[in-house]
């Protein structure tokens, strides 16, 4: 899967959780929650909806991991490589 196809992936899943946000605003180093204003159990919705679509687990010690769009893009590529 390319980077292309899991960004796509990732703003539809965010347009999911927050439908009133602009995730395709997001660039590369933005904070998600914060530049789409996403409260904490929405963020907790959103990992689990990317770990039921990618088939992969991402562990609470990761979501640090995982706060920008690079970041997350770049998570997943590896996740999906193992």
């Amino acid at each position: 899967m390319t980077e292309l196809e899991i960004k796509q992936i990732i703003f539809k899943l965010l347009k999911q959780i927050a439908p009133d946000s602009e995730p395709e605003s997001l660039m590369p180093d933005d904070l998600i929650r914060q530049k789409l204003e996403i409260d904490s159990y929405d963020a907790l919705q959103f990992v689990i909806a990317l770990d039921e679509h990618f088939g992969i687990q991402t562990p609470e010690e990761d979501y640090g991991k995982i706060e920008t769009l690079k970041n997350l893009t770049t998570y997943i590529q590896d996740k999906q490589f193992k």
